[in-house]
């Protein structure tokens, strides 16, 4: 049993040294304040442990709370004392083992195995370790005979069903199994059956190969860190993995979980971080909300946990700024007393980096450029082209979103779903998220022949990956690029993003080649995802009447043809969107056509957002989009001003291309910017190249170069 002034996861030290912390200006004295508040807000209510709700309905939501104040009122009664806390956990959780085992599991089904107190086992699991982290801060207060009733009536059963019942979720490598064993681990240890703590570690199996801790953190996580579902679920994933890391490190501490695969744990917790746009949100790779951001609990749980078992980083104390709180624990100590021990904390400025995926790094990347312009706004580039992600993948490798002026630019639906609102199919994923979201044509991408990449098959995808050509991360031109094979049969395809800082342009010029190559005609569909009022173009747009879907399947029976005209030499597109002008301009012809879409065809519950995007269709076997998106001047309704409504790139130029390079200028009133890209797959920073594209002669080191003419 655990003794008093202490838990599974604070020590008595830990405990008086958050003590001290309480009415302090501190980071921890201020998380605190919020902890009290608000824990005493709902104690105050009556206790109600209800029966079953659809998800997202009362009692699911009821439940949820339950959990989180059994465990901060368990907390708050080590830190501060004060016994009611003591006595509504204990309230509580009586009440659940009075109801648990007469509830029958749920009748509403997902795709996961039910739980009693919800319609999925993951809830379940999150339930149970929440509830176990709590009842560890309370168990020496309880009597023998509540406490025996607690663990007979609830944990023990809720243990067997997850290790019994449902040990195929037990050992799933999956985020939903690193909450199986997180939870599973805090349950033993709390009622002092420390088997739990092994199975946990080691899988049923004890082999740390088929399931288990150990070889979730093996498989699941690259070197890099990048968890292979996304940055969504990887800030989801992170909160148990990191209860556990800490709870394995107090209770087996021979394991050296810290240290565990080259320090994956810290490197994850670093890979997480480092997807983050600059205004803390996370982008949409893979199923994903718009909203989620680093405010997150378990984003809060990871920084003060790296802050104790790490080197001291920087920037961690200024994403500790933006998110105003820290997790009130020991780690969460650690951090507050290094925070408090700076002269002043700025707010981070994040390098580029490219994230390697697969257990061993080998399964293509994300890549994610930053640049920062004079005025200290960041742009930011995403590229993926790593691996499917699961169940939870997107079928968008090559796909891109670009951050610019403090708002997301080239966007990404992210998942349809609408979490927790009942009525919207219990707060579960929709059917459009796999007929429309998870769809290539709902990326920033190029589509071929009115299809998905790997015909929406996940099996399929799952055994394919981006390969990565070249990652450029530093200086005044920055760039990546990477292939697919046979994403699409017998297409190769490869994407060039080059992000310019350049004194001809107040923010950086982002110049995308999109480059396919096959020995069969194609239909190919390089569509942008934006938001905001288009204020001028040059295509001759026929607005139509009567509005027709762009296809029948793919994602494209969703989108409503609202428009469309033949495109241009150089077609161009101009919308505003908050306080800035964007353009994109393409490098197209009179055979090519420019469509408008619109979400929302054959959508009879109004379940999608109404989104727009462009889409430039042309027939061709080989063939280049060269684009470019630029940012410019400023607009201002509350003060009536407008400035640099038009961008200074006048025309987009295809020098040439083929298997060995691609060069294309950018033209402007008195200035041409050249764009060089190798393209050999075998290409180094030392690789020389020199091509003969329209009868002129280009040569360069490397890469890729980029030269100024001005006249």
């Amino acid at each position: 049993m655990l003794s008093k002034l202490n838990s599974v996861l604070m020590n008595q030290q830990e405990i008086e040294d958050i003590q001290k912390e309480l009415g302090e200006k501190s980071l921890m004295g201020l998380s605190l304040d919020a902890l009290i508040t608000d824990t005493d807000n709902y104690i105050a209510l009556p206790i109600d442990v209800p029966g079953h709700s659809p998800a997202g309905g009362y009692a699911h939501n009821k439940h949820q709370s339950n959990y989180k104040y059994i465990d901060q009122a368990g907390r708050l009664f080590l830190i501060t004392g004060d016994e009611k806390y003591a006595q509504y956990a204990a309230d509580l959780l009586t009440q659940y083992a009075d109801k648990y085992l007469a509830l029958g599991f749920q009748v509403q089904r997902n795709t996961n195995p039910p739980g009693r107190l919800f319609h999925q086992m993951l809830n379940e699991h999150v339930w149970l370790l929440y509830a176990s982290l709590g009842y560890s801060c309370i168990s020496h207060w309880l009597s023998d005979e509540k406490r025996q009733h607690i663990i007979e009536r609830l944990f023990e059963p809720m243990l067997e069903v997850a290790t019994v019942k449902y040990h195929f979720d037990f050992d799933r490598i999956h985020n939903h199994g690193v909450w199986a064993v997180a939870a599973t681990a805090a349950c033993g240890a709390a009622i002092g059956q420390e088997k739990y703590i092994d199975l946990a570690l080691h899988g049923l199996a004890g082999d740390d190969i088929q399931g288990g801790f150990l070889a979730q953190l093996s498989n699941l996580f690259a070197p890099s860190g990048y968890y292979i579902e996304g940055p969504y679920y990887h800030r989801y994933a992170i909160r148990p993995l990191c209860l556990l890391a800490e709870l394995t490190q107090r209770f087996r501490p021979e394991v050296d979980i810290f240290n565990f695969k080259d320090q994956v744990i810290g490197n994850t917790i670093q890979s997480l971080l480092s997807t983050a746009y600059p205004n803390g949100v996370f982008p949409s790779l893979n199923d994903a909300s718009k909203s989620m951001d680093i405010k997150d609990e378990g984003v809060v749980i990871a920084v003060s946990l790296y802050a104790k078992h790490y080197p001291e980083d920087s920037n961690l104390f200024g994403i500790a700024k933006i998110q105003n709180q820290i997790w009130v624990s020991g780690c969460g100590v650690a951090l507050s007393q290094a925070y408090e021990a700076q002269t002043s904390v700025e707010l981070p400025c994040l390098p580029s980096v490219e994230l390697n995926e697969g257990p061993n790094g080998d399964k293509g990347a994300q890549g994610f450029i930053r640049m920062q312009n004079q005025d200290g706004k960041i742009s930011q580039l995403v590229m993926a082209y790593g691996q499917h992600g699961m169940g939870h993948g997107h079928f968008d490798t090559l796909g891109m979103t670009y951050f610019n002026n403090n708002q997301e630019v080239l966007r990404d639906y992210g998942f349809g779903r609408w979490v927790n609102v009942e009525p919207k199919f219990g707060g579960r994923y929709l059917d459009e998220n796999k007929s429309y979201a998870r769809q290539t044509i709902a990326h920033n991408l190029v589509t071929v022949d009115g299809g998905c990449q790997n015909n929406f098959d996940v099996e399929t995808a799952d055994s394919k990956h981006g390969v990565p050509h070249f990652f450029i991360g530093s200086g005044k031109t920055q760039a990546m690029s990477a292939y697919t094979y046979d994403f699409f049969p017998g297409v190769t395809q490869q994407r060039s993003l080059v992000l310019i800082e350049n004194e001809l342009f107040a923010q950086p010029l982002l110049v995308d080649l999109f480059r396919l190559s096959s020995e069969e005609t194609h239909q190919y569909d390089y569509a942008l995802q934006y938001q905001g009022q288009i204020v001028r173009t040059n295509v001759q747009l026929e607005q139509h009447k009567t509005l027709n879907t762009l296809g029948d399947d793919f994602g494209y029976q969703h989108l409503w043809n609202v428009a469309q005209g033949p495109a241009q030499e150089t077609t161009l597109v101009s919308w505003l969107q908050g306080e800035s002008y964007y353009t994109w301009l393409s490098a197209s012809s009179a055979d090519d056509t420019l469509f408008c879409t619109r979400t929302g065809a054959n959508d009879p519950s109004f379940n999608l957002r109404s989104e727009t995007s462009l889409v430039l269709r042309r027939e061709a076997k080989n063939s280049l989009f060269a684009n470019i998106i630029e940012t410019h001047g400023y607009f201002n309704e509350s003060v009536e001003a407008s400035l640099d409504a038009r961008g200074k790139v006048q025309q987009i130029n295809i020098v040439g291309f083929n298997d060995n390079a691609s060069v294309i200028e950018i033209v402007g009133e008195g200035f041409v910017l050249t764009v060089m890209v190798n393209n050999d797959p075998n290409a180094t920073e030392e690789s020389q190249t020199t091509v003969e594209l329209n009868n002129q002669s280009y040569s360069w080191q490397g890469f890729l170069a980029v030269t100024t003419k001005r006249s």
